[in-house]
């Protein structure tokens, strides 16, 4: 089986110039590109390459990485866990390209669909988080799930 589903995978490599201004360039390059159809995206390791300039934003690394693989709608880029070394100047992440926003509400955590705004958030406080907690250690099994 593991086999099966490495012969699927597909790896590409893809390097982009975003100009605005000397001071404000930024080169995106993609590595470890693979195509994952198990899970219906694309995904990659993300290096931004940003001398002169503070961290690119995740919106602008969006839209470039959008015209990049011309995807349609930039909702389906999840891009995440950037890091950038000491001294500035490199930046790097992870991106997921997602073949639909279905499959992306389907297979993306429930943080990431937050943070892309296209799930909510339960707004509940610390405290009733706590109790429900307790509530949920005095039952067992699939009755945890109907605790409120």
């Amino acid at each position: 089986l593991t086999l099966y589903i490495l012969a699927f995978y597909k790896t590409f490599e893809g390097e982009s110039t975003m100009a605005t201004t000397d001071e404000k360039t930024c080169t995106i390059r993609t590595k470890k590109f693979m195509s994952n159809p198990l899970l219906q995206r694309r995904q990659m390791v993300i290096d931004v390459l940003h001398a002169k300039r503070p961290t690119v934003p995740k919106s602008e690394l969006t839209e470039k990485i959008a015209k990049m693989y011309k995807v349609k709608d930039p909702q389906t880029i999840f891009l995440f866990g950037f890091k950038t070394v000491f001294g500035g100047g490199r930046t790097t992440g992870f991106g997921l390209i997602y073949d639909s926003v279905v499959a992306a509400k389907k297979f993306e955590p429930k943080y990431r669909l937050v943070r892309q705004k296209m799930a909510t958030r339960e707004a509940s406080t610390r405290k009733t988080r706590k109790e429900r907690k307790n509530r949920q250690k005095k039952v067992r099994g699939v009755k945890k799930a109907k605790v409120t």
